[in-house]
């Protein structure tokens, strides 16, 4: 019996960081990669059934959340059914035999922008120009053979669109990280795992919050994140999203049943092992 090829969504290009995640994530598979513009035209993929899987950045360790992609994840009905976390390497590249000195403009996505300023601070009177995506920034640059013009990247995108790495790691914050959700249908969520992503709301009284977090911690549960969201509703009402870590003994169903009594709205966004690796880009 020979492994099928799986169709996994991305936003971005292949090179990019999302690429090399969903590389990562399912290494051992044979995959076949679907990039989209978009972290809606990602989900979309899944929902629609042109992709099995969507992987999709929720977390850097410098930015913070994405807030946007939990409530993408909550309200498209998919599941969160795993996650990586990558260790982000920034590169400057360009055209072959390009310098440093003769570069005129440096163009990349904003995030990866800022993760590199204080690098970027040492290049006195460069442009710095945001796009939408660092791979496919990199692939422009390459097809357009646009000279004077260098983009941030990762090493997979230089490599893919024949760019020479003028400068590597020049991240500012070297444990620079981003956490990945891999996400599918609901039909594929186990039933037991080590962690799980759940989100409520509580009642808008005194000490609401506390007392689940206090449900937890006699439950034994890690809250390893916690994360609020305003509800949109004009009453400055709010969404928690929680990722509780837990021991393999301990039953999902008590833990439901525990949280449904002090919340409202209660979801659970997914059920699957925790990543102990850190992988390198």
């Amino acid at each position: 019996m020979t492994d099928r090829q799986i169709l996994v969504a991305i936003q971005g290009e292949k090179g990019s960081f999302h690429d090399v995640a969903a590389k990562d994530y399912f290494r051992n598979k044979e995959i076949v990669i679907i990039p989209c513009s978009t972290f809606d035209e990602t989900i979309n993929s899944v929902i629609s059934g042109k992709a099995e899987y969507a992987v999709m950045a929720i977390e850097n360790a410098r930015a913070g959340s994405i807030l946007y992609n939990y409530n993408l994840i909550r309200e498209s009905g998919l599941k969160i059914l795993g996650e990586l976390r990558l260790r982000i390497r920034q590169n400057l590249m360009a055209l072959p035999g390009t310098t440093i000195g003769s570069l005129n403009e440096i163009r990349s996505h904003p995030i990866a922008l800022a993760q590199c300023m204080e690098f970027l601070n040492t290049l006195k009177g460069m442009t710095l120009i945001e796009t939408d995506d660092t791979a496919g920034t990199a692939r422009i640059i390459s097809e357009h053979h646009l000279t004077g013009t260098g983009t941030i990247a990762s090493a997979s995108a230089a490599e893919i669109y024949g760019l020479e790495i003028l400068a590597d790691g020049i991240e500012t914050y070297k444990k620079n990280y981003t956490k990945f959700h891999v996400i599918g249908n609901e039909s594929e969520m186990p039933d037991e795992g080590d962690k799980a992503s759940v989100c409520f709301a509580t009642s808008h009284l005194p000490g609401s919050l506390a007392r689940v977090l206090q449900i937890l911690a006699g439950m034994d549960i890690n809250l390893s994140k916690i994360q609020s969201v305003p509800r949109l509703n004009g009453n400055w009402e709010y969404m928690f999203y929680l990722d509780l870590e837990m021991s393999k003994a301990s039953r999902m169903d008590t833990v439901v049943k525990a949280l449904e009594e002090h919340t409202m709205n209660l979801e659970i966004l997914g059920i699957y092992n925790k990543d102990n690796n850190l992988y390198e880009c």
